[in-house]
């Protein structure tokens, strides 16, 4: 039961597919349910008479509905404000602006939808727009990063009995899945919301555009193999043909992938068969991934067979993948073992059949060579990197020349090892041979000039890419500037950055803000890095991480505001966060320089919990278990030997000992001797104070035992003072 339906001008079908979607609507008011009164207590579907035709009693409707059919969209959206104080335009009317607006796919529109969408919300007029306009919107959002806010209108849409078009909310999940932070698990989340929605229907047809496709799988499977979830990757495989939804190449693309992430080189050639075994024709990206797979493994041999049996037309890379395969990894766990069993059953009797051939030969295109040109560069192998691009020029098929990705991992291994001459003589034979430099080229170049402390050259280049090249810098190129500033102590050039892309229109992203955290962390101004954290707070777009909390952290524990900091501790666990060795370790520092040996052993108490496995109790639910870090544990022991606390300092030099980390007794003996070496040598001391402090000397004897100093355990001819004085601190404690 289509709606009213509109195009647009040069638009590519593929693409925006969803502008055709089906209206599944919410119940407005003076609306005539069409579904039955059972199917309607799930999801109502209605048809808005205001949408069977495209006109308006009103003046100020028909101009805008005048201009929006003229795609004037501007002009439209310029009428609606001259207007909005004092009139609401139709329900036509609306859901037309939003959906033109979306498709405009520039910040500024989508900031001129979203803030329709405000109003309705405030006024409670929300039901005024239609479930194609808020699925634009959403996949708007989703593609201009705004990944929260594109979620937020699907989950709205599905609480309002909105049932998006799979266009849509898959677009979403495809861009949460691969999204950092928590955006897999929200993929999944927002995935599942859909299909529970769908199953309770009871009679699937009238969902028929909402249903998962492939592409939907193939987005939340993604989402799985980069959460390394097998099981649950299993559980959505296996449910495909529910909803008529049929694995293709990608989806065994996205397979190669799980692969990698649980360590199962063993597993790759199997995936490649079942590919071909199915029936479905491998494509290029198929043996790049498996390329990149070998590289990611540090398995550069089998990655040049697989690009040279590619370069001879070989149709028999499933048995040499076999004769390079190794056996199955003695770690595995058992019941992973069992799940990929279910996914590539020939992975158990793969030796009792013979391997299939490909259909047809793939020779490598650039995309291949660079993925191995890659390998070469996280080895260090830069003189390979260099022979590779050489190689690729005189190649006959133009498919294998270099493009801007093969030219700019080149430019990543010349900065990596410091030859920014020579990165920047790439950057001007790319000019010179007519492939293009992008953003990402520029980005790596000021990243290499910022890590070498040469920011004049930084602040040259980015000119230059305005200039010469025509490519305004992005918020990477800010964040990195803004870093390059914290390297040589300049907070006050990283804030003109940061203010500067925000006076460009750029938005900054969770670095930038944990980035200029950092500098003001660093350089001690704990309140401007509270008021950064307080602006991160308030940006929708962003989430606040532990990252930014430590950032704060930080900066009270380098002016020695412990109780502050503690403070901030408290407020990231209320945040549903748990300390990590970065918080701790900015604590041990504060603690040190506070001279609070005290607050040292608290501390210790709950990071030893920690370590022996998340039995901690102050938070709830238990805290994962941390690895010890011989940075924090060191600064733990030296308060702890500087205050004469010995036994819980030769807990923590156990600790270290037993996790390999060795502890610097050359500093702790040093500072034995300088602070306490007259330790218990009074002879004027009362036989109580003398008996309450029993245990301390035993593990001040214990602790030189341990340091090679003379002590009672053992003896010796040189002395400070006689061993049997009375049991009182000198003044020096």
């Amino acid at each position: 039961m289509p709606l009213f339906f509109f195009s647009f001008p040069n638009s590519n079908p593929l693409r925006w597919t969803i502008s055709l979607c089906h209206d599944i609507k919410l119940t407005p008011p003076n609306l005539t349910p069409l579904a039955s009164s059972t199917q309607a207590q799930n999801t109502q579907y209605y048809k808005d008479p205001t949408f069977s035709t495209i006109t308006s009693s009103s003046p100020q409707d028909q101009l805008l509905l005048t201009l929006l059919k003229q795609r004037k969209t501007d002009e439209a959206w310029l009428t609606y404000t001259q207007t909005r104080t004092t009139h609401l335009p139709s329900h036509t009317c609306l859901s037309r602006l939003v959906s033109q607006l979306s498709y405009q796919n520039s910040e500024e529109a989508l900031s001129r939808a979203q803030s329709i969408i405000t109003r309705l919300r405030q006024e409670g007029q929300l039901h005024r727009l239609d479930a194609n306009s808020l699925g634009l919107l959403a996949v708007a959002a989703a593609k201009a990063g705004h990944t929260l806010y594109a979620t937020s209108v699907i989950r709205s849409m599905l609480r309002s009995s909105y049932l998006p078009h799979v266009k849509a909310w898959s677009a979403v999940v495809s861009r949460l899945a691969g999204s950092a932070d928590d955006g897999p698990v929200v993929a999944l989340k927002l995935f599942g919301s859909v299909t529970r929605r769908i199953r309770r229907l009871d009679d699937r047809a009238l969902a028929k555009d909402s249903l998962p496709d492939t592409a939907a799988y193939n987005a939340v499977l993604n989402a799985c193999a980069n959460l390394g979830n097998i099981q649950k990757f299993l559980q959505l495989f296996e449910e495909m043909p529910e909803f008529g939804a049929k694995p293709d190449v990608l989806t065994y693309n996205v397979m190669i992938k799980l692969c990698a992430r649980a360590e199962r080189k063993d597993l790759l050639v199997f995936v490649l068969e079942r590919i071909v075994d199915e029936g479905i024709a491998p494509c290029i990206t198929t043996l790049n991934s498996l390329v990149a797979a070998y590289v990611g493994f540090y398995d550069l041999g089998t990655a040049e067979k697989v690009v040279q049996a590619m370069r001879e037309g070989r149709l028999d890379l499933c048995k040499i993948l076999r004769d390079c395969n190794v056996a199955k990894p003695d770690t595995v766990d058992t019941d992973v073992s069992d799940l990929f069993s279910i996914l590539l059953p020939k992975s158990v009797t793969g030796k009792v059949t013979d391997p299939p051939l490909l259909p047809k030969p793939y020779p490598p295109d650039s995309r291949i060579y660079t993925t191995l040109m890659k390998g070469y560069m996280k080895e260090g192998r830069v003189s390979d990197v260099v022979r590779m691009l050489e190689a690729m020029r005189h190649q006959k098929d133009s498919a294998s020349h270099p493009d801007h990705v093969t030219y700019t991992t080149v430019v990543s291994a010349l900065v990596k090892v410091g030859s920014m001459e020579r990165a920047r003589q790439v950057l001007a034979e790319m000019a010179r041979v007519d492939v293009p430099a992008n953003r990402i080229t520029y980005n790596i170049l000021l990243k290499g000039y910022c890590q070498q402390l040469r920011i004049d050259k930084a602040k040259e280049l980015i000119r230059d890419m305005a200039s010469d090249a025509g490519i305004r810098p992005d918020v990477v190129s800010y964040n990195i500037l803004i870093d390059g500033c914290i390297l040589v102590d300049d907070s006050a050039g990283a804030l003109a950055y940061f203010n500067e892309m925000r006076a460009q229109g750029i938005s900054p992203s969770k670095v930038s803000y944990t980035t200029l955290m950092k500098a003001f962390a660093l350089s001690g101004q704990a309140k401007l890095a509270q008021k950064v954290f307080n602006e991160m707070v308030k940006d929708p777009r962003v989430k606040v991480d532990l990252v930014a909390w430590n950032m704060l952290v930080e900066g009270y524990c380098r002016l020695g505001l412990i109780e502050e900091a503690k403070k901030m501790v408290q407020r990231l666990r209320e945040d549903g966060f748990h300390p990590d060795i970065s918080t701790y370790g900015s604590l041990a520092n504060g603690i040190a320089l506070a001279r609070k040996p005290g607050e040292a052993l608290l501390l210790w108490n709950e990071i030893k919990g920690r370590f022996e496995g998340g039995k901690d109790k102050t938070s709830t639910p238990s805290p994962p278990p941390i690895k010890p870090d011989e940075g924090l544990l060191d600064t733990l022991a030296d308060v702890c030997v500087r205050a004469a606390f010995f036994k819980k300092a030769l807990e923590i030099i156990a600790c270290m000992e037993e996790n390999g980390i060795s502890p610097n007794k050359t500093k702790y003996k040093k500072i034995y001797v300088e602070m306490h070496s007259r330790m218990f040598t009074s002879k004027h001391a009362s036989r109580a104070r003398q008996d309450r402090r029993i245990e301390r000397k035993r593990a001040a004897e214990a602790f030189k035992f341990w340091l090679g100093l003379p002590n009672c355990y053992y003896g010796s001819e040189w002395r400070l003072e006689p061993l049997d004085g009375d049991d009182t601190v000198g003044s020096s404690v």
